[in-house]
């Protein structure tokens, strides 16, 4: 695999940061989850794919000492608290790239390392609306509608935050130093929405207008999910004329409406209409036969169940399946000589807290009876030990 003999430090954190990790775990990479001593026996972590766990006080000099010898023989960290958290355990930057020049040091925040809002709470609703990106979500007729949390935590922060972390291997390999890597949310979900800053002058039909009026956010009625008569939905993406006259002849529309008129707005309305009333009359299925043969960028909409059986999807192993028979996501990209890989027997599941704990300290040079101390002392969790060995 890719990335096979490159360790990772994943300080425990919620979507963003589990997210980053698991790219890497997936593509090969060592990845230890630093947690903090547990409330409770599981993390709420379900991408915790091909990762160990080390559970410690991160206040006690002793847990100090082994997190700084981690991040002595580490090739990346990832830090998924708010600015300033790292630095009170004395294990910010500047201290931790003192232990290792050539570490990789990724900073995954919320609003950023500076400025007024660096230092409040928020989720994804929360960057992603300061970022513009949100006003763009949702009909005209309604309040602006967050994506789940998709954008933000995990498209314009793990994700972001993972492509960060290569480039700055990458260089790593000219250069032989390593680097902060800043991504946070807000600037991501930013740098994610370029194409509609960017289109603002140069396409304004893209998102020039307001929120639900533009042609790819529901205001253009051959872009858009249409209710069948069965209660479910099919996506149209008919944007380009000869699609357009392969959808409305399907529909059987196209002595109403043809590429000669299709981008006169006076007509959306009735069009919107049209097909509206049109697509109510067959059930989805009977709407995917329709237009089996015709390549008219119509498709239907699934459900995530529904995905993972789709033949299609069977076909290019889009989906994976686990040992509880739970289908999830196959690794992503494929590559073709070094592809990542989806462990059946981890995926999906939660990590124990401290599940790892032994293994680690054993292979940092700790003895049985110093690891059965510091366990004792309520330094480090250790799974074996907290149930067994005490």
């Amino acid at each position: 695999m890719a990335l096979r003999g490159l360790k990772v430090l994943e300080f425990a954190g919620l979507a963003p940061g589990p997210f980053c990790g698991k790219i890497l775990a997936d593509h090969g990479a060592s990845v230890v989850r630093i947690d903090r001593l547990p409330t409770s026996v599981f993390a709420p972590d379900v991408l915790a794919d091909n990762k160990r766990s080390l559970s410690l006080d991160l206040k006690n000099t002793d847990g100090l000492k082994i997190v700084r010898a981690l991040i002595a023989r580490s090739d990346v960290l990832i830090d998924p608290y708010r600015p300033g958290v790292m630095e009170k355990f004395q294990l910010g930057p500047s201290e931790a790239l003192k232990e290792n020049v050539s570490l990789i040091y990724a900073r995954l925040s919320g609003f950023g390392q500076s400025g007024e809002w660096s230092q409040k709470a928020g989720h994804d609703i929360n960057f992603l609306s300061l970022s513009g990106i949100l006003s763009t979500l949702g009909g005209s007729q309604s309040s602006p509608t967050p994506p789940q949390n998709l954008l933000a935590d995990f498209a314009g922060g793990g994700l972001l935050c993972a492509l960060g972390i290569l480039l700055a291997l990458l260089e790593r390999t000219k250069t032989g130093q390593g680097q902060v890597v800043d991504c946070s949310m807000l600037a991501g979900s930013a740098y994610i929405g370029s194409f509609l800053f960017h289109s603002k002058q140069s396409l304004p039909f893209i998102s020039g207008e307001k929120r639900g009026r533009n042609l790819l956010d529901k205001g253009c009625p051959f872009y858009d999910t249409y209710e069948t008569a069965d209660h479910k939905y099919m996506a149209v993406g008919s944007l380009e004329p000869q699609f357009f006259d392969k959808l409305v002849r399907v529909l059987n529309l196209q002595n109403k409406y043809s590429c000669n008129n299709q981008f006169d707005r006076s007509l959306w309305n009735q069009m919107r209409i049209d097909i509206e009333k049109t697509f109510r009359t067959k059930s989805r299925s009977e709407w995917v036969d329709a237009f089996a043969n015709s390549d008219a960028c119509v498709t239907p909409v699934l459900e995530l169940e529904e995905a993972t059986d789709f033949n299609h999807n069977e076909v290019n192993g889009t989906f994976a399946q686990t040992e509880s028979s739970l289908k999830v996501p196959a690794v992503a990209p494929k590559l073709s000589s070094s592809p990542g890989y989806l462990n059946p027997s981890e995926s999906a599941r939660l990590l124990p807290i401290g599940r790892d704990s032994e293994s680690i300290l054993s292979e940092l040079g700790y003895t049985t009876s110093e690891i059965h101390k510091l366990v004792r002392e309520k330094i480090v969790h250790c799974v074996a030990y907290h149930s067994s060995k005490l």
